[in-house]
């Protein structure tokens, strides 16, 4: 029986690796722990330089990039809107959620924010590669949860059977959208 322990990794691309690592330790101060680079893919063999980057995003999680310039310069899902994929992060509480942002604007960056999701608040904005980032802090009770846990599989039937939005957890947003 397979046993996830956590994610490992995950893995993006960068079109260009310096920045990209300079990006993460400026403005969200991740550690750069590991560079690898090969002239061929070691899984496929195929002859596809590239340099793999991992940085720590904390308690054991780590992002990855890759650069791979021989392929054309990378672009978002076209089809997807921005919003949908993202990576997002999570800090202790409001308090560092605001101090993040401030430090963020205070750096350049443009922050879309506080965005209040009822059990958790977030902030977001880009990386130099057109990704989209999210952080957040959790503010759900284990009430809120419990509820939402009993609620999951039932939205899940009604979203496959309509395509439309199931009102279970509507409240989640109501003072967003109020």
């Amino acid at each position: 029986m397979i046993n996830i322990k956590q994610i490992h990794h995950v893995a993006y691309r960068c079109n260009d690796a310096k920045e990209t690592v300079e990006f993460y330790k400026y403005y969200l101060n991740m550690d750069f722990l590991v560079a690898i680079a090969e002239d061929k893919v070691p899984s496929t063999k195929e002859p596809d330089p590239y340099m793999h980057l991992f940085l720590d995003a904390g308690h054991g999680n780590i992002l990855a990039f890759f650069e791979l310039p021989n392929s054309p310069r990378m672009s978002r899902d076209l089809n997807t809107p921005e919003w949908v994929q993202h990576i997002a992060f999570e800090v202790e509480d409001r308090d560092a959620l605001l101090e993040a942002q401030a430090e963020l604007e205070s750096k350049g960056l443009d922050v879309l924010g506080v965005t209040n999701h009822g059990i958790i608040h977030s902030i977001y904005f880009f990386d130099p590669n057109g990704h989209r980032l999210e952080l957040t802090y959790r503010s759900g009770t284990p009430e809120q949860m419990k509820q939402l846990a009993e609620v999951a599989p039932l939205m899940l039937e009604e979203w496959s059977q309509t395509k439309k939005a199931p009102k279970h957890a509507a409240w989640l947003h109501d003072e967003e959208f109020s």
